[in-house]
């Protein structure tokens, strides 16, 4: 079996395609994967012990939940309740909630890694709380965590392919489709394990880049 560079090159298109959409879903299941885990850290941090249990319960549920089970719910099950959403839709929210599962986790890692003394500091100077949160607390835990939060985003990025189980048009949905309309599976599956490839390097790059500018700040 030899490598067809004229049908590569026909194909790619297409692919590219499907990497619009696996991006698409990657990042915005990421922007709800930050917001919504910082979210479920706020709430665990209530002084209602019941509360705290139940988030904690919520988070562990989803978090020790396959991701393919979750997508089918999502999709398939939602609609008998009335909530139909589409498949690119569902697969960035299923995306965005599993993985803020995960970042909750970090965020509660980072926050409680910032010393006593400033929240001491906080308290002698009897500062508002969201001031405590937004300008003492938030920044430094952040700042703290940034490369493992970076790091669930090159992991969501190659979840990504799952979405093919509720036929989001994805890279390897892509590849898929245009291998069965000719039988040829060599070129778009080595083609889209290239592009998985070179933008999670382009990503790790990114992070570290990242890392290291606010390591020096």
């Amino acid at each position: 079996m030899s490598w067809d560079w004229h049908y590569s090159g026909e194909i790619l298109p297409d692919l590219l395609d499907g990497l619009r959409y696996t991006l698409t879903a990657t990042l915005l299941g990421y922007v709800i994967a930050l917001v919504l885990g910082l979210v479920w850290t706020l709430l665990r941090r209530s002084p209602s012990r019941v509360f705290n249990q139940v988030i904690r319960w919520v988070t562990e549920f989803i978090r020790s939940t396959p991701l393919i089970p979750q997508l089918y719910f999502v999709f398939f099950v939602l609609p008998a309740w009335g909530v139909t959403i589409g498949s690119l839709t569902a697969g960035t929210i299923t995306l965005g909630i599993h993985y803020s599962t995960y970042t909750a986790e970090v965020y509660r890692a980072g926050i409680a890694d910032v010393p006593k003394g400033q929240w001491e500091a906080c308290t002698a100077l009897n500062l508002p709380r969201s001031r405590v949160w937004l300008d003492v607390v938030l920044p430094q835990a952040i700042r703290r965590v940034i490369p493992t939060l970076g790091n669930y985003l090159i992991a969501m990025f190659k979840d990504s392919p799952m979405l093919l189980a509720i036929n989001v048009a994805e890279l390897l949905f892509s590849a898929y489709q245009v291998g069965s309309k000719t039988l040829q599976f060599l070129e778009p599956i080595t083609m889209v394990g290239l592009l998985f490839v070179v933008v999670s390097v382009i990503s790790s790059i990114l992070v570290r880049r990242l890392e290291r500018r606010y390591a020096t700040n």
